[in-house]
């Protein structure tokens, strides 16, 4: 999904700068990284806060076009007021197209329904993980990454090694040697009682 946003270079600094900008309804926000200076501009706050409820918006390189340059950034920092449905400030970091980045993606879980586990154990999935911290160059970032978890049985668990990654991207983790979990199925205690007694009933026959 290609993500494009706008903004505008912002002259005035300081904190009642800001306030005074959040009142007309607009973002304070500012650029930063590659071979240029930071730059401070100023987005409008309601198309940037429906923005923002978008995963890919979270997880993905972004068009910003600034008074009509664009350039490709990241996400870095969302600054959101402890109350209100108010975004109080934005990082982002400028990107090179030759140089690998560091992303969260999140994880999609797909096909839990059907699993062993699920189906004829009566277990519950449980997503130790819902994001994971990957590295690659900006061009193969993926959005998203599915696990599949149909042939996932009860008591076990698919690590960050049973990941199926697409070409180019690389988990961190796996490469500092950490293979933590990243989802199981767990069987209720509900469930594991009434197998209890259909067993007890049955060694009484």
């Amino acid at each position: 999904m290609k993500i494009e946003i706008s903004a505008d270079k912002r002259e005035m600094q300081g904190k009642g700068a800001s306030r005074r900008l959040r009142r007309t309804g607009k973002v304070p926000a500012i650029i930063y990284g590659g071979d240029q200076e930071a730059q401070s501009i100023e987005m409008d706050h309601n198309d940037l806060f429906h923005k923002l409820k978008l995963e890919a918006f979270h997880a993905s390189v972004l068009s910003l076009s600034v008074s009509g340059n664009k350039e490709q950034v990241l996400l870095r920092d969302i600054q959101m007021h402890p109350y209100k449905q108010q975004v109080l400030h934005v990082d982002f970091q400028r990107i090179n197209k030759n140089k690998k980045i560091h992303m969260k993606v999140p994880l999609h879980f797909i096909n839990a329904e059907i699993s062993p586990g699920v189906k004829i154990s009566g277990g519950i999935v449980s997503h130790i993980m819902n994001e994971v911290d990957v590295s690659c160059l900006p061009a193969d970032l993926p959005e998203y990454i599915s696990i599949d978890l149909a042939e996932l049985t009860a008591g076990h668990t698919l690590h960050l090694s049973d990941l199926v990654l697409p070409d180019g991207v690389e988990i961190v983790a796996l490469a500092r040697g950490d293979n933590s979990p990243v989802a199981t199925i767990v069987i209720p205690r509900s469930a594991l009682s009434e197998e209890a007694a259909a067993a007890e009933a049955e060694a009484e026959k």
